[in-house]
């Protein structure tokens, strides 16, 4: 799909403000002054410029770059001297996450209708499922009894009577403010805004999903009944894409290890809900 011609930056200028207003808040709660983000952005500019923007290398000099950015030649100097921030997924995020998919998607983990099903630690008869057999199932350099420990310490899991592991939610709901949770806010959020830009910047058909239902001028009880009834049915949309997507990657994990693949690719789909005051009419109110 041929590239658009992008919005003019005066179109842009409006809904960016609408768009970072809810991150800035964020920031001056947390105690991220201006200057820190300037500083932020002014180093993303040039990485993007050089990394995104100009594909030739030759090309990525400190005046192109400046012409670009806007950003004074020293200054791109002295940030593309500077070390990059390191980056990366943490581990526990990673291996928690494909510990819980499995739990939700495969049996013997799982139920007809992907709930998970109690587990007890260890097995007690060849072929039974267990929770060491399902870290097992994803690592095995990290012990089953670790991961228990932690998972009660941060109740995703309890123990029943009986002694078997339950998960506790249907879905991994990081801790707030942790590393996990700030994990998924960059890369969720990242990768909405990553389609709803291109969708912008491509002529023809949007080449990615993007559509939300809202109402205004709704009673509290009303969007509270829709609240719980969007997120039944979002946890079940998840729920079962993930027990589909599980199976086709267990199918190209095989494909890889011959060797026969292609260009690697990742998915991500999310689903949101998000309710609020409506503003104040002025026109009404006077």
């Amino acid at each position: 799909m041929p590239p658009a011609l992008p919005p003019p930056p005066q179109a842009l200028l409006k809904p960016l403000a609408r768009l970072l207003r809810p991150l800035v808040r964020l920031l001056i709660r947390s105690g991220v002054t201006f200057p820190v983000l300037a500083d932020l952005l002014r180093g993303l500019y040039v990485d993007v410029a050089a990394r995104d923007l100009l594909a030739d290398p030759k090309a990525q000099t400190d005046s192109r770059i400046s012409l670009l950015t806007g950003v004074h030649r020293k200054e791109i100097r002295r940030l593309r001297t500077e070390a990059p921030e390191a980056g990366g997924i943490p581990a526990v995020v990673t291996l928690g996450s494909q510990i819980i998919a499995r739990w939700l998607g495969a049996p013997p983990y799982a139920d007809a209708e992907s709930r998970p099903l109690p587990l007890p630690r260890t097995a007690r008869s060849a072929g039974e499922a267990s929770f060491e057999g399902l870290v097992e199932s994803v690592t095995k350099d990290v012990r089953a009894r670790s991961v228990l420990d932690d998972w009660i310490g941060q109740e995703i899991v309890s123990l029943d009577p009986d002694g078997r592991v339950r998960l506790n939610t249907a879905a991994f709901i990081p801790r707030p403010g942790g590393e996990e949770q700030l994990f998924y806010f960059a890369r969720n959020l990242h990768d909405h805004i990553a389609a709803a830009a291109a969708n912008v910047a491509t002529a023809g058909p949007a080449p990615f999903f993007d559509r939300s239902m809202h109402y205004d001028r709704l009673r509290p009880e009303t969007v509270a009944q829709l609240e719980a009834t969007a997120r039944d049915a979002a946890q079940q949309l998840l729920t079962d894409i993930n027990r589909i997507a599980l199976a086709m990657a267990e199918a190209d994990d095989k494909v890889a290890a011959d060797d026969k693949a292609g260009p690697l690719r990742r998915i991500n789909l999310g689903v949101y809900v998000y309710a609020e005051d409506d503003p104040i009419d002025e026109e009404t109110a006077t």
